[in-house]
């Protein structure tokens, strides 16, 4: 046996290190030949892969960037992740770069999991900015009303005579709610319910190790995108009757206004589905990691608490008794907006994106080959001294005035490729916020939680906390 052990060990070493030579003097030869920017690229196949994906499940996702920022360069560095090339540029202009692609020299690019779990992911991003019109401010507007009512019946259900929540699980469950209506008008609970278990199958699978096997993260992502996505294609076809007939209005929700849209390019229900996935995507994890991470900052800081609830008792002393809030109720809360914010800098919910090159091209001196991928991470400025001083130290008045340069601050992407609900999170973080302070005081159960990033940022034990109703 112990031969037989021997004899395996010493093939394995046979095979790996020519491929590991090879591999070594490869970049190495192409690195000097083409003056690629300066890096490292890890282990065969691997790469850096695990190192990236460890310091996001330590909580300090920046270290992957800043160490590699400080050791090669602080503009653009080279690595290998998810079994491909990768430049990282970094700082404002990386993020202008790609973000705008003034030059049309990139192209969205996902992790080759992503695509398996969401087949059309790439080509769904591209068409995503098809949706802008239905998140403007003037479509948006009437939403307001419902997503007050809704958001008073979460706390009224969810928070009110409990002595202890998980704060991801409720604010997870209150965001998938809320999109359901806004977007489709899905009200019922047992149909929300019936839709979010495969949702959050699907979306913790999505970033999941790439191995397709049954009860991996990856199958069950790839089972639970599938019944999602077939749903929302009965769905539709269900609506596109209703609207022929009467039965539903152009205007009731986002899906309607969609299937309305006489400039749109979506050619069937298939197109139509995956944008809606999009979305919904979009809508539920950037807004429920931002709540999340309201509660945990809030609780943490009572003069930032205090300066909210301040704020939010003026609204409410200018409201009649169940008045419901109006879009110019928000515009009122701009102490608050910069509190999320800030809170948005801190913890990003979108720590980064990929972009894959559609051609060879020259940045800041280094040689980019065509079909290499690139990212850019938030990371690089929101926590760097260079764009926001003491970065570590919580401080919304950084937002005062004109706020933080172009392409500093990308919670939401940026240029061309801003994430067009936008504009739909902010209203939804700020009336939870408005609800959040008047109604209740917590105080966080576990004092010093860790932060975990995979791939969104969230606290590792959910975030539980003590709730007590708040007494003016």
């Amino acid at each position: 046996m112990v031969d037989l052990i021997y004899a395996i060990f010493l093939s394995l070493i046979v095979v790996l290190v020519p491929f590991s030579l090879h591999f070594v003097f490869y970049k190495s030869k192409l690195a000097v030949d083409r003056k690629l920017p300066p890096g490292q690229t890890g282990w065969p196949v691997i790469g850096e892969t695990l190192d990236f994906l460890a310091n996001g499940w330590k909580g300090h996702p920046e270290k992957f960037i800043f160490d590699r920022m400080a050791k090669f360069s602080p503009h653009v560095f080279r690595t290998s992740l998810f079994k491909e090339d990768v430049a990282v540029l970094c700082g404002s202009e990386g993020n202008k770069f790609l973000l705008s692609n003034k030059q049309k020299v990139v192209q969205p690019w996902l992790p080759s999991s992503v695509v398996k779990i969401f087949p059309s992911a790439i080509e769904t991003t591209k068409n995503i900015k098809m949706l802008r019109s239905s998140f403007k401010p003037e479509a948006l507007r009437q939403y307001v009303p419902v997503m007050d009512m809704m958001t008073q019946r979460h706390f009224e259900t969810e928070w009110e005579g409990m002595d202890q929540i998980v704060t991801h699980q409720v604010t997870s469950n209150y965001t998938f709610s809320i999109s359901c209506k806004i977007y489709m008008s899905i009200e019922e609970p047992e149909q929300v319910k019936y839709l979010y278990g495969p949702f959050e199958e699907f979306l913790t699978g999505m970033f999941s190790i790439p191995i397709d096997l049954p009860g991996t993260p990856l199958r069950r992502a790839i089972n639970g995108g599938k019944f999602i996505r077939n749903e929302i294609i009965l769905f539709i076809k269900q609506r596109k009757i209703d609207l022929a007939e009467g039965r539903a209005s152009p205007t009731q929700d986002i899906l309607s206004q969609m299937l309305c849209d006489e400039d749109n390019r979506f050619t069937g229900e298939s197109d139509f589905a995956d944008a809606m996935i999009g979305s919904l995507i979009a809508g539920h994890d950037n807004a429920t990691s931002t709540c999340a991470f309201v509660v945990k900052f809030l609780a943490e800081l009572p003069e930032i608490y205090q300066g909210v609830l301040k704020e939010q008792t003026e609204i409410v002393k200018s409201k009649a008794p169940g008045e419901l809030l109006n879009w110019e109720d928000l515009s009122k809360m701009k102490y608050s907006w910069n509190v999320a914010r800030e809170i948005l800098r801190l913890a990003p919910p979108l720590q980064g994106f990929f972009r894959e090159a559609t051609a060879d091209f020259v940045y800041n001196g280094y040689s980019i080959p065509k079909g290499w991928k690139l990212y850019w991470s938030a990371l690089s400025t929101h926590n760097n001294p260079e764009y926001f001083p003491e970065p570590q130290k919580f401080d919304p008045s950084r937002f005062d005035g004109k706020g933080p340069a172009p392409y500093t601050f990308v919670p939401f992407g940026g240029g061309p490729h801003m994430c067009p609900g936008r504009e739909y999170g902010r209203l939804q973080i700020l009336i939870f916020m408005h609800h959040l302070v008047t109604k209740f005081k917590w105080e966080k159960v576990i004092p010093n939680e860790q932060i975990v990033v995979d791939p969104m940022p969230k606290l590792a034990r959910g975030l539980p906390i003590r709730v007590y109703p708040y007494k003016a």
